[in-house]
């Protein structure tokens, strides 16, 4: 059994890594957006949902640069500022992915935000996989080797 383990990881170890830091991301962006809400945002007000928003994402997305970096795809790239440019670009357009959900589905369909949310974290980080897999973190040929 634990061969068989040991050997579904080695053969698709970046996606269950992704998933694993994929989760904690989340939960430490909840943690900010949650926070957030409960102590001095108000999610019913449209402006004051964003700002939840956008706050999580930057917390968010700081978190996941170092962790996608280190333990997903393991780069080594040695320009980071230029790869967490990248990230924080790639990151920019989910984002947008993010609030365009969250408008919809609390300010117009008015679905409670916490379910709102695990919806769009699901949709973004599908998207956002793709993206640091192919744009961000994709392997250079003098990396690949």
């Amino acid at each position: 059994m634990k061969e068989k383990i040991l050997g579904f990881y080695k053969r698709y170890e970046e996606l269950v890594n992704y998933v694993i830091v994929g989760g904690m991301t989340t939960l430490f962006s909840w943690l900010v957006y949650f926070s957030s809400v409960y102590t001095f945002l108000d999610a019913n007000d449209a402006l004051q949902l964003q700002i939840a928003n956008i706050l999580s994402w930057i917390a968010g997305v700081a978190f996941a640069y170092v962790t996608n970096r280190k333990y997903v795809f393991k780069s080594k790239e040695k320009n980071m500022l230029k790869e967490a440019a990248q990230f924080a670009a790639s990151r920019l357009s989910t984002l947008f992915l993010d609030m365009a959900v969250m408008f919809v589905m609390v300010t117009i369909m008015g679905i409670h935000d916490g379910i709102s949310k695990m919806v769009s974290a699901v949709l973004v980080t599908i998207a956002n996989y793709v993206i640091s897999k192919f744009f961000v973190f994709k392997k250079r040929k003098e990396q690949a080797v």
